[in-house]
């Protein structure tokens, strides 16, 4: 094979005219030359006899004929290693071509190459043999060259890793043990699997002459993977030659084809894998269709997606307000840490369930997790099982206020027994409870069994028929962890422990990651509306849409077969399963040309055990100098140009003075300033709203509040009430309290209170339903409401009819969502956040102080915690009318005697107060015992 020829070599005979070329130019005009005017010499000059005609500079003469060659050479295009016949004749050619998907950018190229060599083998007579290695089946019985032509020119590039066995298969059926002469591999250079022996097989028919011709490769890649992280999309691929540092562009579509976002991806030099990254908002990352790379038209540089990848969205509800200073207590802690890299988690901004609920159902979110909320409001029970009947999931934590809740909750899985976990029944145990296999059967199945996790607390769920088939998860003594149930297309799930670490190591182990996140990618995606249909997995998808080699999507399936998703492994493209989508409009299954972690390598030839010659394809191999002389023609014609022009003066001319210019841009800003100074504008805008005054007038102090009731002489014992306690605060502590405020609980703003002192009476207007809700988001965000029915009720719950006053309390409690609750026990820090005291009386002394009953309810320990976590109970309810001890007067006298008549028991009313006061400012502090010893040691004890 030569190294250089002339396409049209006749053309270098005009060479011989460079001569006649500088004779020509011998005739340019002299240049004019300018003289001073004296006319004696324009005379003489003018006289002369002999005139030169040219004196052109030798260098431009040589410059021009140079010019000359070049072009003559172009003309006569020279092509560096042009190819020509030399087939070996004593055997049939046999071309195996690789139609794969890495084929498809050079695949016009490869058909050139393999038909010039059919067009060899035809000058020469040669029979041919010809098979595909993308083609599930090859008929390569030797025959004539123009029927080797026509399977060339019908074949085309096929989204598939090739299978090279198969068609040498083929081939050596076909030459029947005759030994091929020349045998060229037309191959996409990549390895097909883990050990590619191909060359070596076909090195084995063992030919005269074995060609090994590929392209270049450095334009091969492909995508192996994407990953939707919390804030991006990370993409990983892999190219083939990793010599040079290459920047790919990134781009994400949508379902129309439409591009939405765009990223990059880096190979630094000797990188064969990658990872980049597409940063996109949650909602536009959930339009992703597909992504590709850009200026790559193979099925390899393109990613499907389906429902499965998508990021579901979280909503989170907690039935307790968010401790800032001890985030490790709050129960949406650990549901936060597991879930935040593989879902969008939204939380509500009010406090109000019944707006917060409607507030995350119009995001449509595919999850809703519920931490410790025993009941709701009333109004929102309709809306989460609507969203439940169109395929939201539910998931549930226990704790003590879904331990208080009714029975008759439709929204929990199983039916639970009333009241507390108490231990010592005949479903308790002594010893904190593992964890249990999980069942074959949930989204757990395949889930070691944790072994560092111990349940000391759950609800426990009433025995069912089916209590067994709904359990997902259950302890060693064969109660329920986790249980659910199905509500249309939706389902409701329950954790029996709660969220935080108080009840279970469950919420601080791994395994609470892996449960939750299979638990999630069990919902919808794209989020639940009340318009949309469930679309169910099946185990068989039939083909929906498939890609084409070069990564379109087409509506022809051909003879592709249904997808058994049903398998073990990873799912693979196959002849049977080509890349693309199965399955429905409804829901689909994306299947990408190569699984997740697969690395391009190069196809390695060393294996063969005879001499290989690498050729490449035609237009790669062969170049002509052509375009690269007519550019260095056009150069020196543009030289040339230039010298003449400066030779000729034309340059000089053109030089001109550019003096004032710019003189006239600075004046703009001036008469801006000169406007601004002259009328200034004022940036103070006064955007205070009516009732912003009285607002102010209330942050300035601490106010005790009391709910107006519109009953007159009722709301006037409690604003004489809260103002002589007011005054006692005052006089006998630091804390200086403002005037008292009675408070509309329908309109006015309750989070500027500590706390609320509510006097129930039966005979006030019920309050709406809107009320109660900000009373429960008051309660929810750490108010407290002291519920006071002034009636000395002496229990709560008991056999006893209640007052009507105890009556309208139950009807107000009955919307609340509110903890279990206690008598204050002998060691509550509210017998000793000020006074020491033993009981809470007030006009009256027979009624105990309820509170938030403490986590640990076992009444044989004295000393167990005083309070849930670091935080204040929510609810106080006393029936000793305290507002009527603390009234007084405008001289300070009392307005109501106590029953019994005693000053004493007035007296310890106002330390009620004051000890009240002091636990809602400065919580439990004072059962903290950190520094007893120290204040022990500075009192000499």
């Amino acid at each position: 094979m030569s190294a250089f020829a002339f396409a049209y070599p006749a053309i270098l005979g005009a060479l011989v005219v460079l001569p006649v070329i500088w004779w020509l130019l011998r005739l340019t005009p002299p240049m004019p030359k300018p003289e001073v005017f004296p006319p004696l010499k324009i005379l003489a000059s003018v006289l002369k006899r002999e005139e030169t005609p040219s004196k052109s500079p030798w260098w431009l003469t040589l410059l021009r004929m140079l010019l000359a060659a070049v072009v003559i050479l172009a003309i006569a295009d020279p092509v560096f290693n042009p190819r020509v016949n030399s087939l070996a004749s004593n055997g049939p050619l046999v071309l195996v071509v690789d139609n794969s998907w890495a084929s498809a950018p050079d695949w016009e190229r490869r058909v050139q190459t393999a038909d010039a060599l059919i067009g060899d083998a035809d000058a020469n007579s040669t029979p041919v043999v010809i098979a595909f290695t993308a083609e599930s089946t090859n008929d390569a019985v030797a025959g004539t060259a123009t029927a080797a032509r026509e399977k060339l020119h019908a074949a085309a590039p096929k989204p598939l890793v090739p299978d090279r066995d198969r068609a040498i298969q083929s081939v050596k059926a076909a030459l029947n043990g005759t030994n091929p002469g020349t045998l060229a591999f037309l191959t996409d250079g990549i390895a097909s699997k883990e050990k590619d022996d191909a060359v070596a097989q076909l090195a084995a028919l063992q030919p005269a002459e074995m060609r090994l011709i590929e392209g270049d490769g450095s334009d091969t890649v492909a995508i192996t993977g994407a990953a939707n992280a919390s804030d991006n999309m990370t993409v990983t691929a892999t190219r083939l030659n990793g010599r040079s540092p290459t920047r790919l562009a990134l781009s994400a579509q949508d379902n129309q084809g439409r591009a939405i976002a765009a990223g990059s991806l880096n190979f630094s030099a000797g990188q064969t894998v990658s990872t980049g990254s597409i940063a996109a908002p949650f909602e536009m990352r959930n339009d992703f269709a597909r992504i590709s790379i850009d200026n790559h038209a193979t099925v390899g540089a393109v990613h499907l997606l389906d429902d499965g990848f998508k990021r579901r969205r979280v909503a989170l509800l907690s039935g307790q307000a968010t401790d800032e200073y001890q985030p490790l207590l709050s129960p949406l802690y650990y549901i936060h840490r597991a879930l935040q890299p593989y879902a969008d988690l939204v939380e509500p901004d009010a406090a109000d369930l019944a707006k917060s609920i409607n507030e995350l159902l119009t995001g449509n979110p595919s999850v809703i997790i519920m931490a410790d909320i025993g009941r709701l409001p009333q109004e929102s029970y309709a809306p989460l099982q609507h969203w439940l009947e169109n395929g939201g999931t539910l998931i549930r934590f226990a704790g003590p206020r879904l331990a208080a809740a009714p029975a008759d909750d439709p929204l929990v899985p199983v039916t639970l027994r009333q009241g507390e976990r108490a231990f010592g029944g005949a479903l308790s145990w002594a010893q904190p409870q593992p964890l249990a296999d999980f069942p074959s059967f949930g989204p757990f199945a395949g889930m070691a069994k944790p072994t560092n996790v111990l349940v000391k607390r759950q609800v426990l769920a009433e025995p069912t028929p089916d209590l067994a088939e709904r359990t997902w998860a259950s302890l060693a003594d064969g109660t329920p962890l986790v249980t659910e149930k199905e509500m249309g297309t939706g389902r409701i799930v329950l954790f029996h422990v709660s969220a935080e670490a108080t009840w279970s190591d469950l919420p601080i182990s791994g395994d609470f990651v892996e449960m939750l996140r299979r638990l999630v990618q069990l919902s919808r995606s794209g989020g639940v509306t009340s318009q949309a249909s469930p679309a169910k997995a099946a185990e068989v998808l039939p083909p929906f849409r498939l890609l084409n080699a070069k990564g379109v999507l087409v509506s022809e399936t051909g003879s592709a077969r249904p997808l058994e998703t049903a398998k073990k492994g990873p799912l693979l493209s196959s002849f049977d399963n080509p890349p693309g989508l199965y399955g429905s409009e409804e829901g689909f299954t994306a299947l990408n040309i190569l699984p997740p972690g697969a690395e391009l390598k190069p196809l390695d030839a060393s294996a063969a055990g005879v001499n290989v010659i690498r050729e490449g394809l035609i237009g790669g191999e062969a170049w002509s100098a052509k375009p690269l002389l007519f550019f260095i023609a056009f150069l020196l014609l543009l030289a040339d140009s230039l010298i003449v022009l400066l030779m000729n003066g034309a340059l000089p001319r053109m030089r001109r003075t550019a003096g004032g210019v710019a003189k006239a841009a600075a004046i703009v800003g001036l008469a801006f300033s000169t406007a601004a100074f002259l009328h200034p504008v004022d940036m103070r805008a006064d955007d205070s709203k009516p009732g912003d005054e009285a607002i102010y007038s209330r942050l300035d102090k601490t106010h005790l509040a009391y709910v107006i009731t519109g009953e007159s002489d009722v709301d006037h014992i409690s604003d004489r009430g809260l103002e002589g306690l007011t005054e006692f605060l005052t006089y006998r502590t630091t804390l200086e309290p403002g005037p008292p405020i009675g408070i509309d609980i329908n309109k006015d703003e309750l989070s500027f209170y500590p706390i609320i002192y509510w006097p129930i009476s039966a005979t006030a207007p019920m309050p709406s339903n809107e009320a109660i809700n900000r009373i429960d988001a008051y309660m929810r965000s750490g108010g407290t409401v002291l519920f006071d029915t002034r009636d000395a009720l002496n229990s709560l719950g008991d056999n006893s009819a209640p007052s009507p006053n105890g009556q309208r309390l139950q009807a107000i409690l009955a919307n609340l969502d509110i903890p279990p609750l206690e008598p204050v026990p002998s060691n509550h820090v509210l017998t000793k956040s000020f006074y020491l005291l033993s009981n809470f009386p007030g006009r009256y002394t027979g009624s105990p102080l309820w509170i938030e009953q403490s986590q640990d309810n076992s009444k044989n320990k004295p000393d167990r915690p005083v309070a849930s976590s670091d935080g204040v109970t929510p609810i106080m309810i006393t029936g000793n009318d305290l507002a009527g001890a603390w009234a007084v007067d405008e001289n300070g006298s009392p307005l109501l005697p106590t029953v019994p008549q005693d000053e004493t028991q007035r007296e310890y009313a106002f330390r009620t107060g004051v000890n009240i006061m002091m636990y809602m400012l400065t919580g439990n502090y004072k059962s903290d015992q950190v520094h007893v010893h120290d204040i022990l040691e500075r009192l000499g004890q």
